[in-house]
């Protein structure tokens, strides 16, 4: 307990360079967060697929479609438990700005292999009544103001036209780390209308997504299905849901391992910063140290007092930072709207939090309590601080 005491005093001895070394942790610490939960929401899609889904797209590219007869075929295969068709639709809403993921679907299928989208079951008998009926995320609805029943039209840029759809469902996530940023609509609706407009690109699928019985014969039935189109027109890749999320965040590898990068730095710098302040401390106390060494105090003393103050500093600093990584989060996820549809704060970044601040604490002590046991009692005596 008088350790401790004399530790805080130390501490609290220059008010003004221990609040701008704890405001300075509180910034880092809180910028090391919000990076590390950036990279976490790039990754949101692959870590929330099932492992009992599989994609199979055009072997040449995601932009080139797939026949509609696959459909049957696909599901012929063994350990295929069902089979649905989706279609990037990419429209606009009001301005180019508002992005967010719009996909025709074959909804009644779709949805029995998301389990973790929950829609109730009246808005949902709406949804399969109305061709033009449409069911959305609740992120997306509170984002841009839709409700149940509002017409939403939406400009298609790769299916050109403005399209309307009407809300009759809004869904939840099963957790917060589903993605309710989504906006379902019909796939019958979308190939009916381009039947009627540009008949040469109807029955065409840009990916069916494929639920298999078995997780442990995902690799195996993934093969199988190529098999079935292999020398074909259109010869297929199918993977795993969570490889073919990963495919996508692999296309900007390179700004997510800056962002890493950058939230090391950030820490860096911080400990640089600590550790200067702790230098000074110690350059400052030097005849203190001496004294305390006159007087019988030992080596385990000296490295105490100096290893406490900078962990004590250290632990405040990172306290507050951690507590407004939550706030912080929200008001960004806010700010981004439906860019980043998974932003949540998760217990690894708050682990990294707490072992960053631990770790600058201890690095800052090195050297100070170093040079605070090496002194000899009268060179030190003889330093003025």
């Amino acid at each position: 307990m008088y350790l401790l005491k004399l530790i805080l005093r130390n501490a609290l001895r220059h008010k003004l360079r221990t609040s701008l070394t704890v405001l300075g942790l509180v910034v880092a610490i809180l910028s090391f967060g919000l990076l590390q939960t950036v990279v976490d929401a790039w990754y949101a899609g692959a870590e929330g697929a099932a492992p009992n889904r599989l994609i199979t797209r055009n072997a040449v590219s995601l932009m080139v479609p797939l026949p509609l007869h696959y459909r049957d075929k696909i599901r012929s295969v063994e350990g295929v438990k069902a089979v649905a068709a989706a279609n990037w639709f990419a429209g606009v809403y009001q301005d180019p700005k508002n992005f967010f993921p719009q996909f025709a679907v074959e909804p009644v299928p779709y949805f029995a292999m998301y389990p973790e989208f929950r829609v109730r079951d009246d808005e949902f008998r709406a949804f399969l009544r109305d061709r033009k009926g449409a069911i959305v995320g609740r992120k997306l609805a509170r984002t841009y103001g839709f409700r149940v029943g509002d017409v939403v039209p939406l400009k298609g840029t790769i299916f050109p036209g403005t399209w309307e759809f009407v809300v009759r469902g809004i869904y939840d996530g099963a957790d917060a780390r589903t993605d309710t940023s989504q906006f379902f609509f019909h796939w019958e609706y979308l190939n009916e209308t381009v039947k009627a407009r540009t008949p040469q690109r109807a029955n065409q699928i840009g990916i069916y997504i494929v639920q298999i019985t078995d997780v442990g014969r995902a690799a195996e039935v993934s093969e199988e299905i190529d098999a079935l189109f292999k020398n074909s027109p259109a010869e297929t890749l199918t993977e795993t849901e969570k490889a073919f999320q990963i495919g996508f965040v692999k296309q900007t590898e390179a700004l997510v391992i800056a962002i890493r990068i950058v939230s090391f730095v950030v820490i860096f710098i911080i400990l640089a910063v600590m550790a200067n302040t702790m230098a000074m401390t110690a350059r400052e106390r030097l005849s203190e140290y001496a004294t305390l060494k006159a007087l019988g105090f030992g080596p385990g003393f000296l490295a105490a007092l100096i290893f406490g103050e900078s962990l004590a500093i250290a632990a405040i600093g990172s306290a507050i930072g951690v507590a407004l990584t939550f706030p912080g989060a929200d008001w960004f996820a806010a700010k981004m709207g439906t860019l980043f549809p998974v932003f949540e704060v998760s217990e690894e970044t708050l682990m990294l939090q707490a072992a960053c601040a631990l770790a600058v604490g201890v690095a800052a002590a090195v050297l100070p309590a170093r040079r605070a046991i090496r002194v000899r009692i009268v060179d030190g005596l003889r330093a003025i601080g």
